[in-house]
């Protein structure tokens, strides 16, 4: 196993989750070139039962980096193009009529899966994006009145090109704040793409590709990163920063009490990877801008996500740290 992914070793750490991360990077890695702290703040969400939103130009790798994932954890992977003409049915699927059976049948739609890709969600109208909307919060799929499980696990992979918006519409404040997290691929260094010419010249890693886990074993990894302890001092600090995103002239609105439990079950997931049974400081440091900062409205003028980001990362270095013992 590569050193890069033997992470804490500590007497507390927690054997399972520590495998599993090591596991799963590694495969990840066969097909991914370096974006190692992406891929575990993504398998973070994964494990918090969350969903991510990531933000980057086309290119980066976004759709193959799900299809690694899927297959990773032995998963159903589907993948969505939004456009302006898509409908909320092409998401959820609808009932048909089947003429020899003399009755509707329901014809599924690529909700039905554990990993789905929408790619370019914000090319779609504000009302196909809402179909998307009751999935990913709900866990649901509500088609003629009756009510459908999507798949367990349900984890969306949300893309938006952040560089081109003609032709685009917004995501609404709500279905933002829907998403665990807001990541970014970035562009490779020098030494990386050089290494991505060099593994992809005579053939395509990810059709090799084997799962490392299974989807039980995804579902027994997230009930025990929910045990992960969490010490009063840290949850004082967590809520000290999601408050501080709510103060200021600029700010248009913060972090909603919503916000503060998507930073708590990143917390504990991100702890668990790392193989320890509770939450650091330093947990919480690394998980602030991907979980907080998408959340903030800036008033008019005062910038976009770039700004967002400064002041989440500002927040961070000006709220005093926890100095009692965080662990149990």
């Amino acid at each position: 196993m590569p050193d890069k992914y033997k992470f804490y070793t500590g007497d507390t750490m927690n054997q399972n989750g520590k495998q599993l991360g090591e596991r799963i990077l590694a495969n990840i890695e066969k097909v991914i070139v370096g974006k190692e702290q992406t891929v575990r703040l993504l398998l973070t969400a994964l494990l918090a039962d969350g969903h991510v939103l990531l933000e980057d130009v086309p290119g980066t790798g976004k759709t193959k980096l799900a299809k690694t994932l899927a297959k990773s954890i032995q998963g159903a992977f589907t993948r969505i193009q939004f456009t302006p003409d898509l409908l909320p049915t092409d998401i959820t699927g609808l009932n048909v009529y089947d003429m020899q059976k003399n009755q509707f049948v329901l014809r599924r739609g690529p909700v039905f899966t554990n990993i789905l890709l929408a790619d370019e969600i914000n090319r779609a109208t504000p009302r196909t994006q809402a179909g998307l909307l009751e999935c990913m919060e709900e866990r649901q799929v509500t088609i003629d009145g009756e009510t459908y499980t999507p798949g367990k696990p349900f984890f969306v992979i949300a893309t938006q090109n952040p560089v081109e918006t003609t032709g685009t519409f917004p995501l609404p404040e709500a279905q933002t704040d829907r998403f665990m997290m807001r990541l970014s691929m970035g562009l490779p260094e020098k030494t990386e793409e050089i290494a991505i010419l060099d593994r992809y010249m005579d053939k395509e890693p990810l059709s090799e590709l084997s799962s490392v886990i299974t989807l039980e074993e995804l579902a027994n990894a997230r009930a025990e990163a929910v045990k992960v302890f969490v010490h009063r001092c840290i949850l004082e600090y967590m809520v000290d920063l999601v408050a501080a995103t709510r103060k200021g002239e600029q700010v248009t609105m913060g972090v909603s009490p919503r916000g503060s439990l998507a930073l708590l079950r990143c917390a504990k997931a991100y702890a668990y990877l790392d193989g320890r049974d509770y939450v650091s400081p330093d947990d919480i440091k690394a998980l602030a801008v991907p979980v907080l900062a998408h959340r903030i409205i800036l008033g008019y003028g005062m910038g976009g996500a770039d700004s967002a980001i400064k002041m989440v990362e500002k927040i961070v270095l000006s709220t005093p740290v926890p100095t009692e013992e965080f662990k149990k």
